[in-house]
């Protein structure tokens, strides 16, 4: 979203913090399913791309977890912080002038 407009309606940074965010649950998601499809898989050669690919959304998820850390938008470590900032988020979401 355009700069201006992402000012205009109040949500400054916020695009990047949701995208962020929508990114860090589909690897979560990929992860449970790789995983899932692993323990079906029924040759070596299939579990071995499956575990490959496995480890690649792990480090996926690890990235995108250390960005959100490094930029505020995620405190796994301290759920105050993470609900100010949930919390902040929602108020900004709630209080989007609709058109």
């Amino acid at each position: 979203m355009n700069q201006i407009v992402q000012n205009l309606i109040g949500m400054g940074d916020i695009t990047d913090q949701v995208i962020a965010s929508d990114l860090l649950i589909s690897a979560k998601s990929g992860i449970k399913n790789y995983a899932f499809a692993l323990t079906e898989a029924a040759t070596p050669e299939v579990r071995e791309a499956l575990h490959q690919q496995l480890n690649d959304a792990i480090d996926l998820h690890g990235n995108i977890s250390d960005y959100m850390i490094n930029s505020g938008y995620y405190h796994p470590r301290n759920v105050n912080e993470q609900l100010a900032v949930d919390a902040q988020t929602t108020n900004t979401a709630l209080n989007i002038p609709k058109p």
